[in-house]
């Protein structure tokens, strides 16, 4: 749902509460939906990916970086889509580890969909997911093609670094473990890469880094005043 995310946050203040979120896809329908029922539609799907709610860290870091990096929005919507949705999620091994210009079988995809969800889904609904999140992948760069996926390699950014160390840092990961997290892999760059563009993100203030040999830290000092909620496992 990009085009959605984009639109909402283009028509919210960043000061916004999850009301005024609300207010803007069912009351002013700033997506342009045709009706009230896909508005609700939308609004509740929305709601799941990415919260929409400031009292949730993860969308407020979110929405940070979102104003500050317009080339990185469609990897900082797929990462916070991944970090929400276990659906989302669980398509992420079958993709990712695809080489790049070779076509992404869809069997593939519904198999670890399969395996992510047992017996939960029939057959249909299984199809429903799979070509909902083959789009997803599709919107964020990871693929293209309409009937036909072929895996392409997409091209982080600092900003989209930062959010993917972010989230590997929160259920513990710390140092050079940050770069090998199932995050950093969506980024499609190796670690020597990543680091460089973490340095980056350092120079913009987005996170600090010191190396020292071996050593390597990590951490978020202008995200200090939520980091405690982070810690805690709020996303």
């Amino acid at each position: 749902m990009l085009a959605e995310l984009s639109l909402l946050l283009e028509s919210v203040p960043g000061e916004a509460v999850l009301t005024d979120y609300r207010d803007a896809v069912l009351i002013e329908n700033c997506l342009g939906k045709h009706t009230v029922a896909t508005r609700a539609i939308s609004f509740q799907r929305l709601k799941e990916l990415y919260a929409l709610d400031e009292g949730v860290p993860m969308f407020r870091v979110l929405r940070q970086l979102w104003c500050e990096s317009h080339p990185s929005r469609p990897l900082l919507a797929l990462l916070m889509g991944l970090a929400r949705d276990p659906l989302l999620r669980a398509t992420a091994a079958p993709i990712i580890q695809v080489p790049a210009g070779v076509e992404v079988m869809r069997q593939s995809v519904q198999e670890a969909l399969a395996n992510s969800v047992g017996t939960r889904f029939n057959e249909a609904t299984l199809d429903t997911v799979v070509r909902n999140t083959m789009s997803s992948w599709t919107q964020s760069g990871h693929l293209r093609g309409r009937s036909r996926k072929v895996r392409e390699r997409v091209e982080a950014t600092p900003a989209a670094t930062a959010f993917a160390l972010l989230l590997g840092y929160l259920p513990g990961k710390r140092g050079y473990r940050l770069f090998e997290t199932p995050w950093a892999a969506v980024l499609d760059s190796d670690p020597g890469r990543l680091l460089d563009l973490a340095g980056d993100a350092r120079r913009l203030g987005l996170l600090d880094l010191k190396q020292s040999g071996s050593m390597l830290d990590v951490s978020f000092p202008r995200l200090k005043a939520m980091e405690r909620e982070l810690t805690v496992g709020t996303n």
